[in-house]
């Protein structure tokens, strides 16, 4: 009888303490609101399929020669980035005008040579001091064996993405609709050496990293993986990390698709044991590790990742559209919410 008091007893606190915990992300669901919502269909609806196909066609050309670290082809296609956001009048969060940080050959373990991420933004009204980044790695694998590696996908795809989302962000801003936070549109270098971009962003903030709210990552969004292309489904896109630092940020996220877009979030691959290590493999994970809340954005593998052939006669650009589309509407209600985000550890 007194084993079955304290196993009641347990179970009650128990049965308590969940309670409590449902009812708080209950409510974290409730009060979030989805404001503004003609305005981001209109700047939405700026990022289109020509555009993002004539960046992707550039982006993923002869000229930029795989886009290897350190290599001719980064350097050119740094120079096309910083281009890109002088002709769009969005200025540089270093002095208005330094679009580059330099990353010292000294930085890299190996014989990579000097590298530099590529810095965009647009500054708050009302929280300047508080930014959201949206970030997309700019290098690819390069030449290998006298064959160029394109890079369509991986990450050509989420590089005019973010071209197109800072030009929406640019536009509504001129139209007086600009963000209450800042936002930093950040390329990143190194990548696909071992995540180094980011890690030294990270390592040299240009805004502080208490000050940084969310990193909304996109790595390959442009194409339709083998477990989708066989259920016919292509409006989908995999979401990782979203819960992992912010439950809050999962159901914002959420009611951002629900409001405007309708994708099937697939979260297959955030399942803490994914044998694959996505959360791992991607520039976000550098933010997480200073527990900054991230969404990594990825389309799955597919069978030219990693290979000359992903190239951007292979892009889906509607489902391109569509996927960029709703990370701008995401990035738009975290930039311009009243409050920073709940961090799971506050629960």
């Amino acid at each position: 009888m007194k084993a079955f008091l304290v196993a009641s007893i347990f179970s009650l606190v128990g049965s308590c303490a969940t309670t409590k915990y449902s009812t708080k992300i209950e409510t974290l669901n409730n009060n979030i609101k989805i404001s503004d919502s003609t305005t981001i269909i209109k700047y939405a609806s700026t990022i289109t399929v020509p555009e993002l196909s004539k960046h992707l066609y550039k982006y993923a050309s002869d000229e930029f020669q795989g886009r290897g670290t350190g290599e001719i082809g980064q350097k050119k296609a740094a120079e096309f980035l910083k281009d890109y956001y002088l002709s769009q009048n969005i200025s540089s969060p270093i002095n208005d005008s330094i679009y580059f940080q330099v990353i010292p050959k000294s930085y890299f373990t190996d014989d990579t040579k000097a590298s530099e991420n590529v810095l965009a933004y647009i500054k708050g009204n009302e929280k300047p001091e508080e930014v959201v980044i949206i970030s997309a790695h700019y290098d690819h694998l390069g030449i290998e064996n006298s064959q160029i590696y394109y890079g369509a996908d991986d990450d050509g795809s989420g590089t005019v993405a973010l071209m197109e989302i800072a030009q929406a962000f640019k536009l509504a801003k001129d139209n007086g609709y600009g963000p209450k936070r800042s936002i930093l549109f950040l390329h990143l270098t190194a990548e696909e050496i071992g995540l180094e971009g980011s890690k030294f962003y990270t390592e040299n903030p240009i805004f502080p990293l208490s000050e940084t709210m969310a990193n909304l990552n996109i790595d390959m969004i442009g194409r339709i993986d083998e477990n989708h292309e066989e259920l016919g489904q292509e409006k989908y896109i995999y979401l990782i990390g979203a819960d992992r630092l912010s439950k809050e940020l999962h159901l914002l996220s959420e009611k951002v698709n629900k409001a405007f877009f309708n994708l099937e979030l697939d979260y297959k691959y955030n399942a803490e044991n994914d044998t694959n290590h996505y959360y791992e493999r991607s520039d976000h994970y550098n933010f997480a590790q200073h527990n900054i809340p991230v969404i990594f954005y990825f389309n799955g593998e597919h069978e030219d990742y990693h290979k000359p052939t992903d190239t951007p006669d292979k892009i889906n650009y509607n489902i391109l559209e569509l996927r960029t589309r709703l990370i701008f509407a995401t990035a738009w209600q975290l930039a311009n919410r009243e409050n920073r985000l709940i961090l799971n550890e506050s629960l």
